[in-house]
């Protein structure tokens, strides 16, 4: 493996030009997730945007001498609004600088980041998407449970647990989400959860249906409840931040649940 990375030196990545924006999905939380290319813009950026999700781990590629930049947000904390976060972007880029947008997961998946690319491209500042991994995916990978499996659905929805402004969606048709697919995931659900199962459970979902939530997916303090969509209203307090997956996916999770806390000690998953 000696001099294996040493290869990426003159792989020819595209260039990251001055006045320009990128924005990129940081994975779930394991720095070793992050992309080659979302590596790459973290050595090049000279401003570095970076949201709560994003672990300090990440952060170590980062250049030293790039200004980072907190803008985060956090149910229930004061955060900063999405549209001095995008003014910001815009400036900084109109300043010659290179931006870099530095998201969890993936800057499409629940990430605002098709509302950040569209003001950039209203304001013509030019930029890049680079794909991360969904917690959605990665998170429950690391929990050993796969979003997909033949056996059991070939359908998933995702869904996002609250709206703008923090509260319950209202918008959802709940009856449509239940009876659409065998697996649902749910981002930012934790706090409305019990919400969730009762309109889930009104729209006649079965209660016994499995239901996990994993909280800091895919780094070492990473745990997994499991319960019942009808045992959610008895969960007590649960860590956050974390992912929820209904359906029967999570049963795989007896055979395939790999992350054990003898692998967790190498900070790059």
């Amino acid at each position: 493996m000696n001099g294996h990375f040493a290869a990426l030196d003159e792989a020819g990545f595209p260039p990251f030009e001055p006045g320009t924006v990128w924005l990129v999905g940081a994975g779930p939380g394991a720095p070793g997730l992050l992309s080659l290319l979302g590596y790459y813009a973290l050595g090049q950026a000279e401003v570095v945007v970076y949201d709560a999700l994003v672990g300090e781990g990440v952060l170590r590629f980062a250049n030293p001498a790039a200004q980072q930049v907190f803008a985060g947000k956090r149910g229930g904390k004061p955060s900063p609004k999405q549209a001095d976060i995008t003014l910001h972007l815009i400036e900084w880029a109109k300043a010659g600088r290179r931006v870099l947008r530095l998201k969890g997961g993936d800057p499409f998946m629940f990430g605002r980041g098709g509302e950040e690319a569209a003001a950039l491209a209203r304001a013509g500042i030019g930029f890049r998407i680079v794909p991360g991994i969904s917690a959605g995916l990665g998170g429950l990978a690391y929990a050993g449970i796969p979003v997909t499996h033949r056996d059991t659905n070939q359908a998933v929805i995702f869904l996002t647990g609250h709206d703008e402004s923090g509260a319950l969606p209202n918008s959802v048709d709940w009856e449509a989400v239940a009876n659409a697919a065998p697996v649902i995931v749910m981002f930012m659900a934790v706090k409305h959860l019990a919400a969730i199962a009762g309109r889930l459970l009104a729209a006649g979902r079965d209660p016994a249906d499995r239901l996990a939530i994993i909280s800091n997916a895919a780094l070492p303090a990473q745990a997994v409840v499991e319960t019942t969509l009808g045992g959610v209203a008895g969960l007590g307090e649960l860590p956050t931040p974390a992912i929820v997956v209904l359906g029967p996916v999570s049963r795989y999770r007896e055979v395939l649940d790999w992350y054990t806390p003898g692998l967790r000690g190498n900070w790059l998953g």
